[in-house]
């Protein structure tokens, strides 16, 4: 049981982001009594997204949350993914527990679905600020002034990063994404488009050596998730410049005419909610500097051949919040956080080495044997889940 130290006085804090890492934080640092500001440069929670796992550890802060229920309502309950060759021959056709490498009573929900859960559990005792963003940090023995893009001047004891593998706070604080980033050999595109396979509760893949598809169905709606991901020995980061860039150099790498790829290559040239983006983790030495620190991908992205970006922000959200509750001085804070969840950071990011090999086999003869492998799955019971999903025993700070 870890002893809380309830402050003299409100500590303030910001937090920078309000997708999953940001809203978490700042509802465990509500309720350890923190005065807690959001700053989120969009203009508002963004809704939809892709499926997105809970497993593990992070389902257990969910339950601490009690978010749980709520979550299981909106839980997609995928029951079957289908692997297609070339042609959109049918490889395998396994049940999704088989290939989630999870334990039952795991969560699938829509990126969107969580991100409106989080809001909806705070917004009313925290301040959001939408529509801005950070533009100077300085770091001061008394607090963090920061200074607003619209203009104001605010003063806080800590600063909490949580805005993502590209973050801008640690962009100010510590330098170049350059310095942290460990590109992986692959870029991956998203977005919606209409069911035209009229699947529901499913997905389907499609794969040649170093390349997949992928369509996937939350549901029985109308519209369904579909991906492109391909490997790519540099990263492109021209690509980067803008959305036409990005959608021609996709389009360039599945130039086929077989299974859904035209079609596929054709909506997404015409989605309003592209994202595009490369396979990569942020591995830092430390998680923090003076009074900032960095959570979930500003800190530790593990990419999502690892499936647990989202368990892994939700876990240091609360570890997080819990060490500042625990702690007066923010410095003890923040070495204890790191050395209570480092060791399961690193478990969890040695996990893309394992889905680097099942999503993208860079051969025909890798690819064969992937195949042969899904089929032989097919008939086997589920295997067991990953330990590292349940590598860290959260401790109490209530």
């Amino acid at each position: 049981m870890t002893e809380t130290h309830r402050p003299r006085r409100t500590r303030s804090a910001l937090v920078s982001g309000a997708g999953i890492a940001g809203p978490a934080i700042a509802y465990w640092l509500n309720r350890y009594g923190f005065d807690v500001t959001v700053v989120e440069k969009t203009g508002t929670v963004r809704g939809g997204g892709y499926p997105i796992d809970i497993r593990g550890t992070g389902l257990e802060v969910v339950r601490r949350m009690n978010l749980l229920p709520q979550l299981r309502k909106v839980h997609v309950a995928t029951r079957r993914v289908t692997f297609v060759d070339h042609d959109g021959g049918t490889i395998a056709a396994l049940r999704a527990e088989s290939l989630a490498i999870g334990a039952d009573g795991d969560l699938e929900v829509q990126r969107g679905d969580l991100t409106e859960a989080l809001h909806d559990a705070v917004r009313d005792s925290v301040d959001f600020v939408f529509g801005d963003s950070i533009t100077v940090l300085d770091d001061r023995p008394d607090g963090v002034e920061v200074t607003f893009g619209g203009g104001t001047h605010r003063t806080f004891d800590v600063v909490i990063g949580a805005d993502g593998i590209h973050s801008h706070t640690r962009r100010l604080v510590l330098g170049s994404e350059e310095r942290f980033h460990h590109y992986l050999g692959a870029c991956f595109a998203g977005f919606t488009l209409p069911n035209h396979l009229r699947l529901s509760h499913e997905g389907v893949l499609w794969n040649t050596p170093g390349r997949r598809a992928a369509l996937y169905a939350a549901g029985s709606g109308r519209r369904v998730f579909g991906m492109f991901s391909f490997r790519r020995s540099d990263p492109p980061f021209d690509a980067f410049r803008t959305p036409d860039a990005q959608r021609e150099l996709i389009a360039a790498s599945f130039p086929d005419d077989r299974w859904e790829i035209p079609r596929m290559v054709a909506e997404m040239r015409a989605a309003e909610d592209l994202f595009f983006d490369i396979t990569s983790q942020i591995r830092m030495s430390s998680w923090s500097q003076g009074r900032v620190a960095l959570v979930g991908d500003a800190a530790y992205a593990p990419s999502l051949l690892t499936g647990q970006g989202t368990s892994l922000a939700l876990v240091g959200a609360y570890v997080l919040a819990g060490e500042l509750a625990a702690h007066a001085d923010h410095a003890q804070a923040f070495d204890a956080y790191e050395r209570v969840l480092r060791p399961f950071v690193t478990l969890n990011q040695e996990l893309a080495n394992e889905g680097d090999t099942d999503l993208f086999p860079a051969s025909e003869h890798a690819l064969q044997q992937r195949n042969a492998a899904l089929r032989a799955l097919a008939a086997l019971p589920a295997d067991p889940p990953r330990a590292a999903y349940s590598a860290l025993a959260l401790p109490d700070y209530d």
